[in-house]
C-alpha cells in the first residue's frame, strides 16, 4: 500500500469515526480513528464489538463471548483524585448505620411518648364533659401509667398513629421521586442532607412535646410527621444511598453494595431499641433520648457536608442537566387542563418503570414492573407485618416484651447474617471480585440474579407457611428465621432494576421505588390491620396464608423475568438526531398514562387487597 492510498483511507476512516461521534453512539463506540503508520493501517472496531485489525490479528474471528467485554467507567472521572475524595459506599455506610440506630431507636421513645399525651388529653377532655370524673395523673417522670391501658386510650393512641403514619407516606410519596430525579441533576450529598433536615425538624418538636408534656398539644406532632415526609423521610435516604452506592459500584456487584445498606437498616432496627431502652431506663427521662437522636442527625448532616465526596462529578451532573432540559425542549409542556389534571397524579413518577420510545422494549417494561412489584411486596411485608406478628404471638403463645424482643434479635440478626456475609460470598463465588467482574456495563438482569430473587422469594413464602402452620414458638421462631434469608431479595431487586436504565436515570428510578415504598408503609400496615382483626376470632393465621399466597405469586412471576434486558442508549442517541416532531409523534406527550401507573402499583396493593377479598 502506497502513501497516498494509507492517507485516502486514513481520511476515510477518521470521517466514519467522526460521523459515528455526532450521532451519540456513546463512549463504547468512541475509540481512537485508524492511523497511517510505516504503512500499516489500523482498522478501529466493528459495530458488533469486533477487535482491531493488524499484523498481530488473527485470519478468523472469536466467538463473541471470547472478546474482552467494555469496562466500566463510572469511576473514570476520579482517577487522578486523592483516596480521601474518591466516593466510595464506605463512606456512606457508617454514618447511614448511626441513622438507622436512630431510625430504630426513635419507634417505641415515640410511641410512648404520644401515648402519654393522648392519654393526658383523653383525661382532660373526661374531665370537661364530666366534672366527677376521677382518673391519676399521667406520670411524664418514666412512671408506668396503668391507668392508660384503657381501651378509649389505645384507640385513640392507634388512631393518631395511623393519621401520622398516613401523612408522612403520602407527603414523601410525592416528594421522594422529586428528590430522586434531582439527584441525578444536582448531586446525591444535598439530597442526603435535605433528608435530614426535615428529621431534625420532627426531632425538634417531638424535644418540645417531651420537654412541656403538660401544655403541648399532641396534634402539633402531625406538623413533624409532615415535615418529615416533606424531605423525604428515612426512605428517600435509603435510596439516595442505594444510588450513591450505584454510581461508584460496577453493577455486577450492586446487590453486594445494596445488601450492605440494607444490613444496616435492619441491624440499626435491631439495636436502637435496645440502646434506646437502656437509656431511658437509666435516665428515667424520655426526652434525653430525642436529645440524643437529634446528635446523631446532625452529625450525619454535618459528615456528609464537610467530609463524604460527591459521587456523581461535575462533569455528570451537568451533562445530566443538559439532558434534561433537551428532554423538556424536546417535549414541551403542555398548559391545557388534562396536562394539569396530570401533574397531579402522584403515580406519575413511576412512569420511569414503564419507559417507551427508541431504546426500549415490551421486554424491558415487564422486567421493570415485575421487578419493582415483587421488591414493593418484599419491603411492605418486611415493615408491615412486624406489629402483626408481635400481637399475634402474644396472643397465641403469650409472649411478653422479653419473649418477642428475642425474637426480633434473632429474625434480625440471621437477616443481617445474610446480607452482610452470605449474599457478598456468594456473590464474589459467582462473579470473582469486583475488579474481575466481567459483566461491567448495563445489561439487564443476568441468571444469577434471578437466582438470588426466586430463591430469595421462595424462602419468604417458606417462612410465611411455617408462620400459619407453627403451633409451637420455636417453631415461630424458626419460620421467622427461614423467612429471614428472604432479606437478600430485597437488595438484588433493586440492583437489577438499575442494571435496566441509563446511570442518568439512576436516582430518578429509585425516587420511583421510593415512591412505592412511601406507598407500601401505608397500605401494607392498614391491610394486615384488617385482615387479623376481621379473622382473628375464626382463623387468626389468616393474614399469614394471604402472605404467603403473595409471594407465591410473586414467586412464579419472577420466572417470567427474562436475562440481558435492558435500555439500548445506542438506538436512544441515534433517535435523538431525528427532528423532534418525528420523536414528539412515537412517544406522545412523553408523559405515563394513568392506567400504566396503575398496573406499576398493582404487585404492591393489588395483590394484597385482592387476595385479602378473596379470602
Amino acid at each position: 500500500m502506497d502513501h497516498s492510498d494509507a492517507i485516502e483511507a486514513e481520511v476515510e476512516l477518521e470521517a466514519e469515526a467522526l460521523d459515528r461521534e455526532s450521532r451519540g453512539n456513546g463512549d463504547a463506540r468512541r475509540r481512537k480513528t485508524a492511523r497511517a503508520a510505516k504503512g500499516d493501517i489500523e482498522i478501529p472496531s466493528s459495530d458488533d464489538g469486533e477487535q482491531e485489525a493488524g499484523e498481530s490479528s488473527p485470519l478468523l474471528a472469536r466467538d463473541e463471548e471470547d472478546y474482552e467485554p467494555e469496562q466500566w467507567h463510572g469511576m473514570d472521572d476520579f482517577a487522578n483524585v486523592a483516596w480521601y475524595r474518591r466516593p466510595n459506599i464506605l463512606w456512606v455506610l457508617a454514618p447511614f448505620f448511626l441513622m438507622a440506630c436512630a431510625f430504630g431507636g426513635a419507634i417505641t421513645p415515640k410511641i410512648n411518648l404520644i401515648l402519654e399525651l393522648v392519654c393526658q388529653r383523653y383525661i382532660s377532655d373526661q374531665q370537661a364533659l364530666n366534672p366527677g370524673f376521677t382518673m391519676a395523673p399521667v406520670d411524664f417522670n418514666g412512671g408506668t401509667n396503668g391507668q392508660c391501658r384503657i381501651p378509649e386510650v389505645q384507640e385513640a393512641v392507634a388512631k393518631f398513629t395511623l393519621l401520622g403514619g398516613l401523612l408522612l407516606g403520602v407527603v414523601s410519596a410525592v416528594t421522594s421521586p422529586k428528590l430522586g430525579a434531582l439527584s441525578d441533576r444536582y448531586g446525591r450529598k444535598p439530597i442526603l442532607v435535605v433528608t435530614s433536615v426535615g428529621t431534625i425538624c420532627g426531632e425538634i418538636i417531638t424535644i418540645l412535646a417531651a420537654t412541656y408534656p403538660e401544655s403541648f398539644p399532641v396534634n402539633l406532632l402531625l406538623v413533624g410527621y409532615a415535615i418529615d415526609g416533606l424531605t423525604g423521610s428515612f426512605i428517600v435516604a435509603m435510596a439516595i444511598a442505594n444510588a450513591y452506592a450505584t454510581d461508584c459500584t460496577p453493577p455486577a456487584h450492586r446487590n453486594v453494595a445494596f445488601g450492605y445498606f440494607h444490613g444496616a437498616l435492619f441491624s440499626g432496627i435491631a439495636i436502637g431499641p435496645v440502646v434506646a431502652g437502656y437509656i431511658v431506663k437509666k435516665t428515667g427521662q424520655i426526652v434525653i433520648v430525642f436529645y440524643i437522636l437529634l446528635a446523631v442527625h446532625l452529625f450525619f448532616v454535618l459528615f456528609i457536608s464537610l467530609l463524604v465526596p460527591e459521587s456523581l462529578s461535575k462533569k455528570r451532573q451537568l451533562e445530566n442537566r443538559e439532558r434534561h432540559d433537551q428532554d423538556t425542549a424536546r417535549y414541551g409542556v403542555a398548559n391545557d387542563w388534562s396536562s394539569s389534571l396530570r401533574s397531579l397524579n402522584i403515580l406519575t413518577p413511576l412512569k420511569v418503570l414503564w419507559p417507551t420510545g427508541p431504546g426500549t422494549s415490551a421486554a424491558l417494561r415487564w422486567n421493570l414492573f415485575t421487578l419493582a412489584a415483587v421488591d414493593t411486596i418484599i419491603f411492605g411485608v418486611a415493615m408491615g407485618s412486624i406489629s402483626i406478628i408481635i400481637i399475634y404471638t402474644n396472643y397465641m403463645f403469650g409472649w411478653e416484651s422479653f419473649e418477642s424482643g428475642r425474637f426480633m434479635t434473632i429474625v434480625n440478626s440471621s437477616r443481617v447474617i445474610c446480607l452482610l456475609l452470605i449474599l457478598p460470598a456468594l456473590t464474589r463465588y459467582v462473579r470473582g471480585p469486583p475488579g474481575a467482574a466481567k459483566t461491567q456495563k448495563n445489561r439487564g438482569c443476568d441468571s444469577f440474579d434471578l437466582f438470588v430473587i426466586r430463591i430469595s422469594v421462595f424462602f419468604d413464602t417458606l417462612g410465611y407457611v411455617g408462620y400459619t402452620l407453627s403451633r409451637t414458638g420455636p417453631m415461630m421462631i424458626l419460620s421467622g428465621a427461614t423467612a429471614a434469608i428472604g432479606g437478600i431479595g430485597s437488595p438484588t431487586l433493586q440492583s437489577s432494576m438499575t442494571k435496566h436504565v441509563p446511570a442518568d436515570q439512576t436516582g430518578q428510578l429509585l425516587g420511583a421505588s421510593g415512591l412505592l415504598h412511601a406507598l407500601a408503609r401505608v397500605v401494607a400496615p392498614t391491610v394486615f390491620s384488617a385482615i387479623y382483626a376481621g379473622t382473628v376470632k375464626t382463623f387468626p393465621q389468616t393474614v399469614f396464608v394471604c402472605l404467603a399466597a403473595t409471594f407465591g405469586v410473586a414467586f412464579g412471576v419472577s420466572w417470567f423475568l427474562r436475562t440481558g434486558v435492558y435500555f439500548d442508549e445506542e438506538k436512544a442517541a441515534q433517535a435523538a438526531d431525528e427532528p423532534a416532531a418525528s420523536v414528539h409523534t412515537n412517544e406522545g406527550s412523553g408523559r405515563i398514562p394513568i392506567v400504566s401507573s396503575v398496573m406499576a402499583m398493582f404487585g404492591a396493593i393489588a395483590a394484597w387487597v385482592g387476595i385479602s377479598g378473596g379470602s
